[in-house]
């Protein structure tokens, strides 16, 4: 018997669409850079814990989930024709990606190329221009690893990516990188100097939520909250996400075992994310 899904995701990246609010803005304008030809690079910057892989596994999964696996009203009509796009998602907190060998017979065999051996950036290279008609992106999760803790990762290995992009797949390769500052930063931040770096005309950070966006996911709720409720866990998250979704969970399990004093803990939760807050 399958377990119960959790109502208010903490600590792990939401993978199922319906359970991923606010940053609509954001989205839209990530899919604009996607639905025209040629496919624009861009990417996402915040600090730990705001959800960046989380908008990753958004963009590569709402556009192919059916409307009744999502919340009323919510869009999944970002692309005009989402079947024929390619998502490829590279974590380089995941050790294999950290060589190159086998982070690029990964990509290949992702992107449904024949993996050559060895797989070299030669090999790699031939395998692929000319070779991707259909819309490609790359996202890449933790960019600032790839660079701090994977040598063989190095100028040659980004300076090919980049030549690929620009120069032989006819427009349809894309990147979309996140990480903690801006790609071109955490280059020179971590020694790189690859030109790949500047092809990013797109960036966005992740902020707190806005209310609306707040208020959203406090009425997902199976147990609705009380206004007040509501304007208590607002104020103290500030808007955040994630401390959103910590005091959210708190507060319905408060209300399923009927317990009154869960305001303590629910804050005990938050301490953990508390690099998130202006003030605490």
């Amino acid at each position: 018997m399958p377990l119960a899904e959790s109502v208010f995701t903490v600590g792990t990246p939401i993978t199922q669409p319906h359970q991923f609010f606010g940053r609509q803005r954001i989205v839209k304008r990530l899919f604009n850079l996607l639905k025209t030809h040629p496919l624009q690079n861009a990417a996402i910057i915040g600090q730990k814990r705001t959800g960046k892989t989380s908008l990753l596994n958004y963009l590569r999964t709402i556009t192919t989930t059916h409307t009744q696996q999502l919340r009323p009203g919510q869009r999944n009509d970002w692309l005009p024709n989402p079947e024929i796009y390619r998502w490829v998602f590279v974590d380089f907190q995941d050790p294999r990606m950290a060589h190159r060998e086998r982070l690029l017979g990964y990509l290949l065999e992702a992107m449904g190329l024949p993996v050559p051996i060895p797989c070299d950036l030669e090999q790699f290279m031939e395998q692929v221009s000319g070779q991707i008609r259909q819309p490609t992106v790359v996202l890449m999760d933790e960019i600032g690893v790839g660079l701090q803790r994977c040598p063989e990762l190095d100028d040659t290995f980004w300076e090919s990516l980049r030549s690929l992009a620009n120069h032989y797949v006819g427009g349809n390769l894309a990147f979309v990188l996140a990480g903690s500052e801006k790609p071109i930063d955490l280059a020179k931040h971590n020694g790189h100097s690859s030109p790949f770096f500047n092809i990013f005309g797109y960036t966005t950070t992740l902020t707190s939520f806005s209310e609306a966006e707040a208020q959203e996911l406090m009425a997902g709720s199976p147990i609705p909250f009380s206004q007040t409720d509501m304007n208590w866990m607002l104020e103290q998250s500030q808007g955040w996400p994630i401390l959103l979704q910590a005091l959210c969970r708190e507060r319905l399990m408060s209300l399923e075992e009927q317990e009154d004093d869960w305001q303590d803990e629910a804050l005990q939760q938050m301490e953990q994310y508390g690099h998130l807050l202006i003030d605490l």
